[in-house]
């Protein structure tokens, strides 16, 4: 039975990304020369969810951190995303 497209919201990344756990640290992407006068939480996601799956999200003065559920995806983000330019500022 297909459901009504007004009750598929898009679900919210949570903005927790400093629990202390080792898995989490592990899996945990910082984002370092990042113009957040123009970035924005949701196209840091939408650049950093073709790794995998993105559990937090939170965007400080400069920076962020990036939550994923595996140690492998936050790998994969840093390898493919380290030194590319967002807003004229190489990540």
């Amino acid at each position: 039975k297909p459901r009504d497209s007004t009750m598929t919201g898009k679900t919210q990344t949570s903005n927790v990304t400093n629990k202390n756990d080792p898995k989490s640290i592990n899996s945990r992407v910082f984002i370092g020369n990042l113009n957040t006068a123009i970035v924005k939480k949701g196209d840091i996601e939408a650049i950093f969810a073709k790794y995998g799956k993105i559990v937090g999200c939170s965007v400080h003065k400069g920076y962020a951190f990036v939550q994923y559920m595996s140690e492998r995806h936050a790998r994969a983000a840093v390898a493919g995303e380290n030194a590319r330019i967002i807003a004229g500022q190489p990540l």
